[in-house]
Order: structure tokens, then C-alpha cells, then sequence
């Protein structure tokens, strides 16, 4: 029986490593720049008020990504927001290899077209040093979910964090892999 390789990864190894060898003229294929791990968080400012929705959060990110997420917790108190520290205040989980590849195929081919009036991902959402943080409105746009199943709409954040060295690279590496950037 073959090992699993994820569609993604084979697209990576096949199309992407050669193409960015030739376009920044790499000596070596470990120059290339990969994604290295994909950060997923969802905040939960109303988890104050209500401890179920933190559960149901968690469900929320077990289904979409096969993992069960981290808690996060407050570190300092802040009394305007009604935090003390050690809270529960958000939900995290980090993706790398077959998951991290897998989550990248639906979100750039099922998800991502799924979204209405959608004209593509915004190029200015890097950080200098290669990364990508994507924000997304509703959890809905992935197909796992249940319409039926959720108790509220939830936004969250995808981090990409590549290897790249600039800007430039890292949006390529994403372009190539199928990152719909919205066309300037």
C-alpha cells in the first residue's frame, strides 16, 4: 500500500521547487522557501460571558483542521475588558506537514471560491519577514461545517509562516501553491 501524500505537497515538490529555482536562481532545492507551519487562532472575547461558547469553538477547529486546538488563556488582567488573568480567551492550533498541506488544498480550492463576491486575497497582509496572516469572517466556508451545527459565525486567522527571507518570495511561493491574490 502507497503512503499518503497530500496533493499539495506533491504540487510543491513537482511544480513550485523548480519554478522558484529558476525565478530567484537557487543553487540548491533546501533554498527554496516552504511553508513551515500554518497558525489557525480564533479569539473569543465572548467566552467572558459565556464559558459554552469556548467548547463549541473547539469543536469548531477540531472539525475543520483534525486536530484538537489549545486553549489560550489571558496573561495579564485588564478590567475594561472584564479579563483576569489566567481566563480562557481564544482557541489555537498549529498545522505543519500531511495537515498543514491538506488544509491548504481546501482552503485554496473549496473554501476560499465558496466565499460571496469573493475577488481574491489582499497582497498586504505580509509581515517583512515572509509571513502570511489571513483573516477569515465565518468558519462556514469550509465544507466540513454544518450549518445546523453552529451556534454562532466565528471569524479567524490563518498564519502562514514561510521560510522566505522577503516579501517577494513568500507571495510567490503562495501564488504558485494556488493562493487566489486579488489582481492589483
Amino acid at each position: 500500500m502507497a503512503e499518503y501524500v497530500a496533493r499539495q505537497r506533491e504540487k510543491y515538490r513537482q511544480e513550485v521547487v523548480p519554478a522558484l529555482m529558476k525565478e530567484f536562481g537557487y543553487t540548491n532545492p533546501m533554498q527554496v522557501p516552504r511553508i513551515s507551519k500554518i497558525v489557525l487562532n480564533i479569539g473569543m472575547g465572548e467566552a467572558i460571558a459565556n464559558a459554552k461558547a469556548m467548547d463549541n469553538a473547539v469543536n469548531d477547529v477540531t472539525t475543520i483542521v483534525g486536530q484538537k486546538p489549545m486553549v489560550t488563556r489571558a496573561k495579564k488582567s485588564i478590567a475594561a475588558f472584564k479579563v483576569r488573568e489566567g481566563m480562557p480567551i481564544g482557541v489555537m492550533v498549529t498545522l505543519r506537514s500531511e495537515r498543514m498541506y491538506d488544509l491548504i488544498d481546501r482552503l485554496f480550492n473549496i473554501a476560499l471560491p465558496r466565499v460571496r463576491d469573493f475577488n481574491g486575497v489582499s497582497a498586504k497582509a505580509f509581515d517583512g519577514h515572509g509571513n502570511f496572516t489571513l483573516g477569515l469572517r465565518e468558519q462556514l466556508i469550509f465544507p466540513e461545517m454544518e450549518y445546523d451545527k453552529i451556534d454562532k459565525i466565528r471569524g479567524m486567522e490563518l498564519v502562514f509562516v514561510t521560510t522566505a527571507k522577503t516579501d517577494q518570495e513568500a507571495r510567490r511561493l503562495l501564488e504558485l501553491l494556488g493562493m487566489p491574490f486579488r489582481k492589483a
